[in-house]
């Protein structure tokens, strides 16, 4: 069972020891952060935005929505799937 377990660990960490900087291999830089931020920044405002407003306001209607969808559909897929192209 031993002999088992070990295998089965080196195909998941393929021989490095699990004491390697986890964040050397990390895909995130600076600029998915702050992507990230903007989109919960967006988000959060759009929700203040709209309670604010009267409930048939065009705040509450049109400019609410803007924000969430800014946020939810842009910013944030976007913070998960940029990539910086590193020069070698």
């Amino acid at each position: 069972m031993n002999r088992n377990f070990r295998v089965m660990s080196n195909l998941f960490h393929n021989g490095k020891d699990s004491s390697d900087d986890l964040f050397e291999s990390w895909s995130y830089s600076k600029e998915n952060y702050i992507l990230f931020t903007v989109g919960i920044i967006t988000i959060i405002l759009g929700y203040v935005i709209m309670a604010l407003g009267e409930t048939y306001s065009f705040q509450s209607l049109s400019v609410a929505p803007v924000f969430l969808f800014t946020g939810y559909l842009i910013f944030i897929p976007v913070s998960l799937i940029y990539k910086k192209n590193k020069q070698k």
